[in-house]
């Protein structure tokens, strides 16, 4: 790299350190800035003027003074820019407009009733267009869609398979593009779910996080000193593959007895069928579970334990400060989460127990199309 190739990398990297530190401590003045980055205070001024002319960062008003004369205070600027997350389930889509903060400014969620490629295409394109429509005016509007998928993901955004679709080599990310001429992610949706979750949910720090994406599938996000972790291609966290059982029942990816036919929300409407003699919706045996229907609570209760079994070899194998259950599923935590944990606590190692956090997302279905959102958020930020 050229001397000039050298001294532009830093200013771009010095840049994002200061516009990080003024998104992480809004309101602050530049003094406060030049403290926590260890950036003199010249350099500092002169990256402010430049984020303030790029309308990513605003003074307002005075801070105390702390001897001299009170500062002016920099506000990062979250609506001069948009960003859609979309999450693609096998029985729904669900999609987010956000501002660059991560602030939900408006949803649109429609049910599908077939899969094939071309039929979602054209939902997501529905449901694409209306939160574009819904989009305030501002400097750079729609900044970026983020999609999530139940499928192996490539590293490039390339769909490779989706067993509870019936997608195979699907290039969703150059559909968007074409479509929309703007910057597009296909991630993962578990993965998708765990980086909604660092970012949005709980706040205490971890180490290593599992998040386990519970829909019509399960999969799993690996969370690795706040960074993402996906394996050399891309294709980590298929836990819902794992076999439980020797001689199960045929899984869509082919294979015998994997966990998702016996954890996932495809297990419930199995058991429901069974129990009822009819089919139920999930969200249907949840009202019914809040009327305090027997048959539905037990239903919840042995999904739980059937989770627990899954969530037990992923502890024992991982030993994460953290396992977080998301997706469809968390809707269910009052009648799931006692089987689920007495589960975990009778089947894991006792030395991975001892600081093991179990919890059920507060963000419920949000959390993934949120992270798929921040992460077009931060490739912007970082530009």
């Amino acid at each position: 790299m050229s001397v000039t190739g050298d001294a532009m990398y830093i200013k771009k990297m010095n840049k994002a350190l200061v516009l990080n530190t003024i998104r992480n401590n809004t309101p602050i003045s530049r003094a406060k800035v030049s403290k926590i980055t260890g950036l003199n205070k010249g350099t500092v001024s002169n990256l402010v003027s430049e984020l303030i002319h790029n309308d990513l960062v605003y003074e307002t008003g005075t801070g105390k003074s702390s001897g001299g004369r009170r500062p002016i205070m920099l506000m990062f600027n979250e609506r001069c820019g948009y960003a859609i997350g979309i999450d693609i389930g096998v029985n729904y889509i669900f999609g987010l407009l956000t501002d660059l903060s991560g602030k939900i400014i408006t949803k649109k969620e429609i049910s599908l009733s077939v899969t094939d490629y071309q039929s979602v295409k054209e939902n997501i394109y529905t449901v694409i267009d209306f939160l574009i429509n819904q989009t305030p005016s501002s400097t750079y509007n729609i900044i970026g869609i983020g999609v999530s998928v139940p499928a192996i993901v490539s590293n490039e955004g390339f769909v490779l398979f989706a067993p509870n679709l019936n997608w195979t080599n699907i290039n969703l990310k150059h559909d968007l593009q074409q479509k929309y001429s703007l910057n597009v992610t296909v991630e993962n949706e578990a993965n998708a779910g765990a980086y909604g979750e660092l970012k949005f949910g709980n706040k205490n720090h971890v180490e290593t996080m599992i998040f386990i994406s519970a829909g019509m599938g399960i999969g799993s996000g690996i969370i690795i000193n706040d960074t993402l972790y996906k394996g050399i291609n891309g294709f980590s966290g298929e836990v819902g593959h794992v076999s439980i059982e020797n001689n199960g029942i045929v899984c869509t990816c082919g294979k015998k007895g994997c966990w998702e036919l016996y954890a996932s929300e495809k297990a419930i409407l199995n058991k429901t069928k069974e129990v009822y003699q009819k089919e139920i919706s999930f969200l249907e045996l949840v009202e019914k579970a809040k009327k305090q229907d027997q048959k539905a609570i037990h239903i919840f209760n042995e999904i739980g334990k059937q989770l627990g079994i899954g969530i037990s070899n992923v502890i024992n194998i991982f030993n994460p400060d953290s396992v977080v259950i998301g997706n469809r599923i968390a809707s269910s935590k009052t009648w799931i989460e006692d089987s689920l944990k007495e589960t975990i606590k009778s089947r894991t190692l006792p030395f991975h127990q001892k600081e093991v956090e179990i919890r059920i997302s507060n963000l419920g279905p949000y959390s993934i199309p949120l992270g798929v959102s921040y992460i077009m958020i931060e490739d912007f930020l970082k530009k």
